[in-house]
Parts: C-alpha cells; structure tokens; sequence
C-alpha cells in the first residue's frame, strides 16, 4: 500500500476511566475490520486499557508508545500514548472522581495539540463526565467547548449529532434553558447555519438543504407565542439565503425533524441542546421494557475549529461501566466518520494545490 492510499492516522482519546470508554474501545479494536478505514491510536493509559482488554476477553497485545511516530499500527495489537498514567490509577469504577477527570482532560488536551502539529489526521473522543471534569478544576461544559478553546475557537464551535440522514446542528448546547433562549441571536444562528452548509458540502453534498427550526411552540404562530422568530431566525435565515445558501424556515420544532428524517432536508439547525438531541436519539437509540439500552447509534461532531473531531453520541454510563455489557456500535461510528471528514479534507487540499 502507497502511501497515499494509507488510511488516516486517528487519535482516540480513552474517556473517563471509571466510564464505558476504556471497554468500547478495546471491543471495537477486537474486531477484525476496525482498522480498515483508519489507523487508530488511542490516548490515555495502557494500564487502564490492559485491564479493559482483559474485562473484554480479547487477545489484543497493548504496546505503550511516548510519542505518535512509535506506533506502528499492528493488527492485533493496541497502541497506547500515555497520557495520564499518574492520573488512572486505582480510581473507583463507575464513579466520579477528580482523578478520572484529569485522566480524561490529559488524553482531549494531547488529541488536540496532536492533530494541530498534523500528527495525527482526525480525533475521536469516548465520553467523559461533565461533573469529573468540573471536580477535576476544568471549567469547561464538555468536549465542544474544550476544543473550542484549545483551538482558539472560542465562541465559533458548533455541535453537529448525525445519525443516518438525520444531521442536527445546534445554536447552543451545555447552557441552561433560560440562558439558551438569550443565545439565539441572529449572529450565532447564521454562523451555526454557515458552518451547518460547510460540513454537509465536506460529507460530498454538492447542494445543501438545511432547514432551520424554530425556538417557540408553532415556531412563534406569528408572534402569538414569541417575537425571537422574527427578531433574530428570520433574519439569519435571510442573510444566509443572501450568501446563496439553500435554507428554509422558522419552520415548527414538532415538524421539522421528520421531514429531515424523510428525506427533506440534508441538516436541521435546532436552537438548543434538547431541541436537537431528543430527536436524533429517539432515532438512534433502543431500550428494552426496563430501560436498559440495547443500541446505540449516532455520533457527534465538532464544527468550527480546524480539527476533525467526532464522538460517541452517548455519557459515561457508570452503571453499566466495567460490565463487559457495553456496545461499541456508536464509537465505530465515530471512526468512519473521522477518517471519511479526513479523506475528504485530504481530497480538498489536493484539490487546492492543482
């Protein structure tokens, strides 16, 4: 193999410890076919990992690497940069800890900077815990915002969940509901719609169709239940028209999402974090009659900052962590998606260069 034609060299960042990151990971890595689209690495702790690849029952040979050129991408073996090895150690299982924190930021902060020295193509991310994060000192909401700031992105981020031909961007995210509301501003509804267009033209949709959803019931009823659609959607919708942009909207949140889901749309814009999440998950998650999951699909992407980042579309799940129950359906999604957002930024720059 040239190369050229060498798949993309993927960074995975463990998650929190005491979550399901470490157990995904080291089942996805077990399958035969998970290094056919991508050469992964993953970040974190090869003793942690060791112990995954125990609980997992597979034959995986952990290898721990200093720096991204040791690897060397075998199958059957698992190459672990350490990150965090004063960090992982005997911390509880499926619990919060300031600890697991710290472990899980090491691995996110080493992804970043990894791919913006162009060692690594595109970032996965399994799931940390938001709270282990704040008891670990790190003030920021989540994944999105961590990149945000590490790639001097701040305020330009946007949160993508795609599951099928269901793609949602969103306004806002880790904000409460109130605050939410004051965020939907014309200008961040434009850049959200803006950066929506961008990705949808990178996955090899020549004409995006986006649509854009409304923050009211009935999206305002002309202004009967909220002025925000016409003081702030309408006109971001305008402008984006205005730049050539096919986008359609306010259009009511109780309809949108299963026009997209039927073929109308190629993205909706969903004005919070709720608003976008429930429908995606409705469609890419299932649970039995006692609520214990039993799939899980769809993933999430980070737009807006000059690295590729995708992610499980789920949390730490410290009830069903260190189980050997864990399905790693969702992160396997995750690296198609980065190496298909690698191959296509690779095609475009060489595009560029002709």
């Amino acid at each position: 193999m040239s190369a050229q034609a060498a798949p993309p060299r993927i960074a995975v960042t463990m998650g929190d410890p005491a979550g399901i990151g470490p157990e995904i990971i080291a089942k996805l890595l077990t399958q035969q076919d998970a290094a056919r689209d991508a050469r992964l690495l993953v970040l974190g702790d090869a003793r942690v990992m060791r112990e995954a690849v125990t609980l997992v029952g597979s034959a995986l040979r952990v290898r721990t690497i200093n720096a991204p050129a040791e690897a060397a991408y075998e199958p059957g073996a698992l190459d672990v940069l350490e990150t965090s090895a004063s960090e992982a150690g005997d911390m509880p299982c499926g619990a919060l800890s300031a600890q697991a924190g710290r472990a899980a930021y090491a691995a996110v902060e080493r992804a970043v900077q990894l791919a913006l020295d162009g060692h690594v193509d595109a970032t996965v991310t399994a799931p940390l815990n938001k709270e282990a994060l704040r008891m670990a000192g790190i003030s920021d909401a989540g994944h999105t915002e961590i990149y945000a700031r590490l790639t001097g992105a701040a305020g330009k981020a946007v949160m993508m969940l795609a599951e099928g031909n269901l793609r949602v961007a969103h306004v806002s995210t880790h904000v409460s509901l109130r605050q939410a509301c004051d965020l939907a501003t014309c200008a961040r509804i434009a850049h959200t719609i803006r950066c929506a267009h961008d990705a949808l033209i990178s996955f090899g949709i020549a004409a995006p169709r986006i649509a854009v959803a409304g923050l009211n019931p009935h999206a305002g009823e002309s202004g009967l239940f909220g002025r925000e659609e016409a003081l702030e959607i309408q006109p971001a919708i305008s402008l984006a028209q205005a730049e050539g942009m096919n986008v359609r909207g306010p259009i009511p949140p109780d309809v949108v999402f299963f026009q997209a889901l039927g073929g109308a749309y190629d993205a909706v814009i969903a004005m919070y974090h709720d608003q976008g999440h429930i429908p995606v998950k409705t469609v890419g998650f299932a649970a039995d009659a006692q609520g214990n999951v039993r799939a899980v699909r769809g993933v999430n992407i980070t737009l807006g900052v000059p690295v590729i980042r995708v992610s499980v579309d789920h949390g730490t799940a410290f009830d069903r962590a260190w189980r050997g129950v864990a399905q790693a359906g969702s992160l396997a999604e995750a690296v198609r998606w980065a190496a298909r957002l690698a191959r296509g930024r690779k095609n475009n720059a060489l595009d560029a260069g002709r």
